[in-house]
Protein backbone atom coordinates (compact mmCIF):
# COMPACT_ATOMS: atom_id res chain seq x y z
CA UNK A 1 0.00 0.00 0.00
CA UNK A 2 2.58 2.06 0.14
CA UNK A 3 3.23 3.03 -3.12
CA UNK A 4 -0.10 4.25 -3.03
CA UNK A 5 0.94 7.64 -1.01
CA UNK A 6 1.44 10.89 -2.20
CA UNK A 7 4.81 12.49 -2.38
CA UNK A 8 6.27 16.28 -0.23
CA UNK A 9 5.72 17.24 -3.68
CA UNK A 10 1.67 17.43 -3.74
CA UNK A 11 -1.16 14.97 -5.15
CA UNK A 12 -3.59 14.87 -2.00
CA UNK A 13 -5.66 17.93 -3.72
CA UNK A 14 -6.87 15.47 -6.34
CA UNK A 15 -7.18 12.40 -4.87
CA UNK A 16 -10.17 11.44 -3.29
CA UNK A 17 -9.27 8.34 -1.62
CA UNK A 18 -7.93 5.99 -4.25
CA UNK A 19 -9.85 8.04 -6.75
CA UNK A 20 -8.51 10.87 -8.73
CA UNK A 21 -10.57 13.89 -9.27
CA UNK A 22 -10.27 17.27 -10.93
CA UNK A 23 -8.86 19.80 -8.68
CA UNK A 24 -11.13 21.78 -6.81
CA UNK A 25 -14.14 18.61 -6.77
CA UNK A 26 -12.21 17.12 -3.37
CA UNK A 27 -13.60 19.94 -0.74
CA UNK A 28 -17.30 19.17 -1.81
CA UNK A 29 -16.60 15.38 -1.77
CA UNK A 30 -15.38 15.83 1.74
CA UNK A 31 -17.49 17.82 3.13
CA UNK A 32 -20.17 15.37 2.00
CA UNK A 33 -18.69 12.61 3.95
CA UNK A 34 -18.41 14.71 6.98
CA UNK A 35 -21.90 15.77 7.11
CA UNK A 36 -23.07 12.19 6.90
CA UNK A 37 -21.18 10.88 10.14
CA UNK A 38 -20.87 13.73 11.84
CA UNK A 39 -23.15 12.67 15.00
CA UNK A 40 -21.18 8.93 15.24
CA UNK A 41 -17.62 10.68 14.62
CA UNK A 42 -16.05 9.86 17.59
CA UNK A 43 -17.00 6.56 17.38
CA UNK A 44 -15.79 6.31 13.82
CA UNK A 45 -12.52 7.05 15.27
CA UNK A 46 -13.14 4.14 17.65
CA UNK A 47 -13.79 1.86 15.06
CA UNK A 48 -10.62 3.07 12.90
CA UNK A 49 -8.23 3.32 15.29
CA UNK A 50 -9.33 0.31 17.66
CA UNK A 51 -10.38 3.10 20.49
CA UNK A 52 -6.08 4.22 20.18
CA UNK A 53 -7.16 7.63 19.11
CA UNK A 54 -7.91 8.59 22.85
CA UNK A 55 -4.09 7.54 24.26
CA UNK A 56 -2.42 9.38 21.03
CA UNK A 57 -4.89 12.01 21.44
CA UNK A 58 -3.38 12.59 24.98
CA UNK A 59 0.00 11.93 24.40
CA UNK A 60 -0.79 15.13 21.97
CA UNK A 61 -1.99 17.38 24.91
CA UNK A 62 1.11 16.22 27.22
CA UNK A 63 3.46 17.65 24.36
CA UNK A 64 1.92 20.55 23.75
CA UNK A 65 1.76 21.30 27.60
CA UNK A 66 -0.37 24.32 27.20
CA UNK A 67 0.33 27.24 29.58
CA UNK A 68 -2.63 27.46 32.25
CA UNK A 69 -2.87 31.44 31.26
CA UNK A 70 -5.61 32.92 29.99
CA UNK A 71 -3.71 35.17 27.73
CA UNK A 72 -3.06 31.45 26.06
CA UNK A 73 -4.85 31.01 22.60
CA UNK A 74 -4.99 27.68 20.41
CA UNK A 75 -6.79 26.89 17.12
CA UNK A 76 -7.92 23.86 16.53
CA UNK A 77 -7.95 23.24 13.01
CA UNK A 78 -10.76 20.60 11.56
CA UNK A 79 -12.03 20.06 14.92
CA UNK A 80 -15.49 20.38 14.47
CA UNK A 81 -16.40 18.31 17.34
CA UNK A 82 -14.09 19.82 19.82
CA UNK A 83 -12.33 16.43 21.22
CA UNK A 84 -8.95 18.24 20.74
CA UNK A 85 -10.06 21.61 22.14
CA UNK A 86 -11.94 20.41 25.17
CA UNK A 87 -8.72 18.21 26.22
CA UNK A 88 -6.55 21.53 25.91
CA UNK A 89 -9.34 23.53 27.96
CA UNK A 90 -8.96 20.92 30.57
CA UNK A 91 -5.08 20.47 30.78
CA UNK A 92 -4.74 24.11 31.22
CA UNK A 93 -6.75 24.10 34.42
CA UNK A 94 -9.73 26.06 32.10
CA UNK A 95 -7.63 29.01 31.50
CA UNK A 96 -6.47 28.55 27.71
CA UNK A 97 -9.27 30.10 24.65
CA UNK A 98 -9.30 27.60 21.85
CA UNK A 99 -11.13 28.48 18.68
CA UNK A 100 -12.51 25.40 16.73
CA UNK A 101 -12.35 26.02 13.04
CA UNK A 102 -14.07 23.40 10.46
CA UNK A 103 -15.12 23.83 6.80
CA UNK A 104 -18.34 21.91 8.55
CA UNK A 105 -21.07 23.28 10.04
CA UNK A 106 -22.62 19.54 10.82
CA UNK A 107 -19.26 18.72 12.79
CA UNK A 108 -19.21 22.52 14.80
CA UNK A 109 -22.81 21.64 15.68
CA UNK A 110 -21.76 18.89 17.20
CA UNK A 111 -18.74 20.21 19.29
CA UNK A 112 -21.18 23.48 20.22
CA UNK A 113 -23.67 21.33 21.93
CA UNK A 114 -20.87 18.67 23.47
CA UNK A 115 -19.15 22.34 24.87
CA UNK A 116 -22.61 23.42 26.62
CA UNK A 117 -22.91 19.93 28.20
CA UNK A 118 -19.25 19.85 29.46
CA UNK A 119 -19.51 23.62 30.44
CA UNK A 120 -16.95 24.59 28.57
CA UNK A 121 -18.14 27.64 25.84
CA UNK A 122 -17.06 30.18 28.24
CA UNK A 123 -13.01 28.79 26.78
CA UNK A 124 -14.26 27.79 23.27
CA UNK A 125 -14.92 29.80 19.99
CA UNK A 126 -16.68 27.88 16.95
CA UNK A 127 -15.73 28.79 13.65
CA UNK A 128 -17.07 27.63 10.45
CA UNK A 129 -14.20 28.39 7.60
CA UNK A 130 -11.66 26.75 5.50
CA UNK A 131 -7.93 25.54 6.61
CA UNK A 132 -6.14 26.92 3.63
CA UNK A 133 -8.05 30.68 4.01
CA UNK A 134 -7.96 31.58 7.86
CA UNK A 135 -10.01 34.14 8.75
CA UNK A 136 -7.54 35.38 11.40
CA UNK A 137 -4.81 38.19 11.39
CA UNK A 138 -1.13 37.02 11.15
CA UNK A 139 0.21 36.19 14.82
CA UNK A 140 -2.65 35.28 16.75
CA UNK A 141 -2.33 31.96 18.26
CA UNK A 142 0.45 30.13 20.66
CA UNK A 143 -0.57 26.97 19.27
CA UNK A 144 -2.03 25.32 16.00
CA UNK A 145 -3.19 21.86 16.34
CA UNK A 146 -5.19 19.16 13.98
CA UNK A 147 -5.88 16.38 14.29
CA UNK A 148 -6.92 13.51 12.17
CA UNK A 149 -8.20 16.57 9.74
CA UNK A 150 -4.96 17.53 7.63
CA UNK A 151 -5.29 14.70 5.25
CA UNK A 152 -8.81 16.27 4.42
CA UNK A 153 -7.37 19.12 3.35
CA UNK A 154 -7.28 19.39 -0.34
CA UNK A 155 -3.90 21.82 -0.64
CA UNK A 156 -1.92 21.07 2.25
CA UNK A 157 0.64 22.87 1.37
CA UNK A 158 -1.55 26.31 1.90
CA UNK A 159 -3.14 24.74 4.70
CA UNK A 160 0.29 24.37 6.80
CA UNK A 161 1.23 28.18 5.23
CA UNK A 162 -1.37 29.20 6.63
CA UNK A 163 -0.81 27.92 10.14
CA UNK A 164 2.34 29.47 9.63
CA UNK A 165 0.90 33.22 9.01
CA UNK A 166 -1.53 32.64 12.16
CA UNK A 167 1.32 31.67 14.68
CA UNK A 168 3.17 33.76 16.40
CA UNK A 169 6.65 33.90 17.09
CA UNK A 170 7.42 30.63 19.31
CA UNK A 171 4.37 29.38 18.40
CA UNK A 172 3.88 25.93 17.80
CA UNK A 173 2.14 23.34 15.49
CA UNK A 174 1.33 20.22 15.98
CA UNK A 175 -0.43 17.37 13.56
CA UNK A 176 -1.43 14.21 14.89
CA UNK A 177 -2.50 12.04 11.83
CA UNK A 178 -2.67 8.41 10.39
CA UNK A 179 0.25 7.68 8.74
CA UNK A 180 2.89 4.45 7.77
CA UNK A 181 3.29 1.32 9.72
CA UNK A 182 6.41 0.68 9.75
CA UNK A 183 6.58 -2.95 11.76
CA UNK A 184 5.59 -5.91 8.82
CA UNK A 185 3.40 -7.96 10.69
CA UNK A 186 1.44 -4.86 11.90
CA UNK A 187 1.06 -3.38 8.63
CA UNK A 188 -0.04 -6.54 7.13
CA UNK A 189 -2.83 -7.06 9.87
CA UNK A 190 -3.55 -3.38 9.82
CA UNK A 191 -4.97 -3.26 5.96
CA UNK A 192 -6.48 -6.44 6.42
CA UNK A 193 -8.67 -4.77 9.34
CA UNK A 194 -8.97 -1.28 7.74
CA UNK A 195 -9.97 -2.54 4.15
CA UNK A 196 -12.15 -5.34 5.74
CA UNK A 197 -13.81 -4.74 8.76
CA UNK A 198 -14.19 -0.79 8.92
CA UNK A 199 -16.31 0.08 6.16
CA UNK A 200 -18.86 -2.93 7.43
CA UNK A 201 -18.17 -1.53 10.82
CA UNK A 202 -19.13 1.64 9.53
CA UNK A 203 -22.20 0.48 7.80
CA UNK A 204 -23.23 -1.22 10.66
CA UNK A 205 -22.61 1.71 13.17
CA UNK A 206 -23.82 4.69 10.50
CA UNK A 207 -25.49 2.82 7.69
CA UNK A 208 -23.31 4.20 5.49
CA UNK A 209 -20.09 2.25 4.18
CA UNK A 210 -18.89 4.72 1.47
CA UNK A 211 -17.40 7.42 3.67
CA UNK A 212 -15.16 4.57 5.56
CA UNK A 213 -13.80 3.46 2.61
CA UNK A 214 -12.72 6.89 1.47
CA UNK A 215 -11.07 7.42 4.84
CA UNK A 216 -9.32 4.08 4.51
CA UNK A 217 -8.36 5.34 1.70
CA UNK A 218 -7.11 8.50 2.32
CA UNK A 219 -4.98 7.34 4.82
CA UNK A 220 -2.57 5.15 2.41
CA UNK A 221 -2.32 8.01 -0.07
CA UNK A 222 -1.22 10.19 2.83
CA UNK A 223 2.35 11.41 2.87
CA UNK A 224 5.02 9.26 4.70
CA UNK A 225 6.43 10.81 7.91
CA UNK A 226 9.36 11.72 6.31
CA UNK A 227 7.54 13.61 3.06
CA UNK A 228 5.11 14.94 5.49
CA UNK A 229 8.13 16.68 7.70
CA UNK A 230 9.32 17.81 4.49
CA UNK A 231 6.15 19.86 3.77
CA UNK A 232 5.97 21.48 7.39
CA UNK A 233 9.39 22.23 6.78
CA UNK A 234 8.77 23.79 3.39
CA UNK A 235 6.16 25.76 5.06
CA UNK A 236 8.42 27.45 7.02
CA UNK A 237 8.21 25.78 10.43
CA UNK A 238 12.09 24.51 12.85
CA UNK A 239 12.92 21.91 14.35
CA UNK A 240 10.23 19.37 12.81
CA UNK A 241 9.95 16.50 14.13
CA UNK A 242 7.91 13.43 14.41
CA UNK A 243 6.93 10.71 17.08
CA UNK A 244 5.45 7.22 15.67
CA UNK A 245 2.65 6.00 17.97
CA UNK A 246 1.87 2.42 17.69
CA UNK A 247 4.00 1.35 15.33
CA UNK A 248 3.56 4.30 12.81
CA UNK A 249 -0.51 3.51 12.55
CA UNK A 250 -0.48 7.45 13.52
CA UNK A 251 2.27 9.65 14.08
CA UNK A 252 2.57 13.21 15.32
CA UNK A 253 4.44 16.08 13.66
CA UNK A 254 5.59 19.08 15.90
CA UNK A 255 6.78 22.44 14.18
CA UNK A 256 7.96 25.60 15.70
CA UNK A 257 7.82 29.22 14.39
CA UNK A 258 10.97 30.75 15.16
Amino acid sequence: MADSRTSADGGMETSYGFREVADGEKQGLVNEVFHKVAKRYDVMNDVMSMGLHRAWKDAMIAALNPRKDAAYKVLDVAGGTGDIAFRIVEASNRLAHATVLDINGSMLGVGAERAEKKKLSDNLTFVEANAEELPFEPNSFDAYTIAFGIRNVPHIDVALKEAYRVLKRGGRLLVLEFSEVDLPLLDRVYDAWSFNAIPRFGKAITGEAEPYQYLVESIRKFPNQRDFATMIGEAGFSRVSFTNYTGGIAALHSGWKL
